[in-house]
């Protein structure tokens, strides 16, 4: 029997517009070494592995008449070939021409009439270097009934594992008259069902009603004169293009500030952020008198019976913090972003950065997808930015033998929200990855610049500032952020 697509997951799919595609995207690099690194090894690597995420080879089928969620089936006519990709860049490619490239392509929707998700392998860069760019829905990956697929094709030894042969075999698709015969069993053995479809579908048509009613406003402002309220630097509507901007810093200057000033290598890293962003404020004109915080959404992983257990054994959260851009100190910053975690921590629900980063098959991708439905599910609680943290393995990993270097996460941008960021610690470094609206923020490069500035201006700190000899740094934990790298 085919399994039906819950409400929640529905909700991804109807929220979807051609300006805000709601998939999730990695970038990872890697170095192929002697063994080489290439499409073919690739697709070899995905069609051993491909099995263990039966989801990856479904597709979604509509009820007719809309009488319940579509449901998921096999996909009879599944080409490895579409979904694993070839592109290059002219060599020596460069990293701005890689970050173009992935801009582009995260720009684009994915084809609802296959299975949600992508690979692009980028041959070309300089160094004989090779990207993937992974692409999967937010329908798709829920961290319960599916894990992202690139957590899967990374081992933790130059030699791959050995698996058993694959013997996958498509069921036929229900008829129509068997999509209609289960919805209504399901209807009568499960009326909750008819509730959450009617909810869904309810909700879609007030945000079709809210789009309309934004356009006639924007006319009327046209032909009347009046201008808009001011919507604030990072909120605004979204064009149907992208920018990504990608930074690599080093871990252990995280590290070197939280033993001078204390706190937690996650705090380092929010206040790295509030001081990237005020500078970058600064350089737009921004006036900070009347915009003294921005709120950001950071989900967290915590421990809660209440909530749905992810397949690695945590449970995902909002956290809400107040980053104060308008303060000029970044030690004062970094106290009061650690401060604001503090209640938090101390309720004992906070998960360790060391305890996720250490569950056997970690990788970070799968919590930066449950990260950004966590975030979409916020939206009506309201916040300027959402920021998601995962501490990934301090060892490296392979993909067919080749190092991965660097892995950058590209988060998807909500209406209304023009930036997103997502942070990965990964082998002693921490890489950002920035998405932006093209058109909404075209300076968004220069934040990622603020982003190192702000670190150095960190720094500077623990040269001058010295913890008393024999007295004890306060320390504050935090919570573990779906990715915090806590350390």
């Amino acid at each position: 029997m085919s399994e039906r697509l819950r409400a929640r997951d529905l909700a991804f799919l109807t929220a979807e517009t051609m300006t805000a595609p709601r998939h999730n995207a990695t970038v990872e690099i890697f170095e192929p070494g002697e063994s080489g690194f290439d499409h073919d090894r690739l697709l070899a690597l995905v069609t051993d592995r491909i099995s263990f995420v039966p989801r990856y080879r479904q597709r979604l089928l509509e009820v007719p008449g809309g009488l319940a969620n579509p449901v998921w089936v096999d996909d009879e006519h599944f080409d490895l070939g579409y979904h694993v990709r070839r592109s290059a860049l002219p060599r020596p490619g460069t990293d701005d021409q890689l970050r173009e490239l992935v801009s582009r392509i995260v720009s684009r929707r994915l084809d609802r009439n296959r299975p949600l998700w992508e690979i692009y392998v980028v041959e070309g860069l300089a160094g004989d270097r090779v990207a993937l760019l992974y692409k999967s829905h937010q329908a798709l990956v829920d961290g319960v009934h599916t894990v992202d697929l690139g957590q899967l094709l990374l081992d933790m030894t130059p030699e791959p594992k050995t698996l058993d042969p694959d013997d996958w075999v498509p069921r036929s698709a229900p008829s129509a008259v068997g999509l209609v015969a289960g919805a209504v069993a399901d209807s009568v053995t499960s009326p909750r069902t008819i509730v959450e479809t009617a909810s869904v579908a309810a909700g879609s048509a007030l945000r079709t009603a809210d789009r309309a009613g934004s356009r006639a406003r924007s006319v009327a402002q046209a032909l009347t004169g009046r201008r808009p309220k001011r919507r604030g630097p990072v909120v605004g509507p979204l064009s149907q293009h992208r920018r990504v901007v990608t930074v690599e810093t080093r871990l252990g200057d995280y590290r070197r500030i939280r033993e001078v000033h204390g706190g937690t290598v996650n705090d380092v890293i929010l206040t790295t952020l509030t001081g990237a962003l005020r500078a970058w404020l600064m350089t737009r004109a921004e006036s900070l008198g009347g915009l003294r915080q921005l709120r950001a959404v950071v989900p967290v992983s915590v421990i809660d019976d209440e909530l749905e257990a992810t397949s690695l054994g945590t449970q995902i959260a909002a956290h809400f913090v107040e980053l104060p851009i308008s303060e000029a100190s970044p030690l004062v910053r970094l106290h009061q972003v650690s401060y604001s975690f503090q209640a938090h921590a101390e309720t004992g629900r906070s998960v360790a950065a060391n305890r996720l980063a250490g569950i056997a098959g970690f990788a970070p991708t799968t919590f930066h997808a449950i990260g950004s439905r966590v975030a979409s599910d916020e939206l009506r609680r309201g916040y300027h930015l959402s920021v998601t943290n995962v501490p990934g393995p301090q060892s490296p990993l392979y993909a067919a033998g080749a190092r991965m270097v660097a892995t950058y996460p590209v988060p998807p941008l909500h209406e209304g929200h023009p930036l997103a960021i997502g942070v990965t610690s990964y082998d002693g470094k921490v890489f950002y990855g920035l998405t932006a609206d093209r058109d909404a923020l075209p300076d968004a490069d220069l934040l990622g610049t603020c982003i190192t500035e702000a670190l150095d201006e960190l720094l500077a700190t623990t040269t001058a500032t010295r913890a008393p000899r024999g007295r004890k740094r306060a320390a504050v934990r935090s919570p573990k952020r779906a990715g915090k790298s806590d350390e």
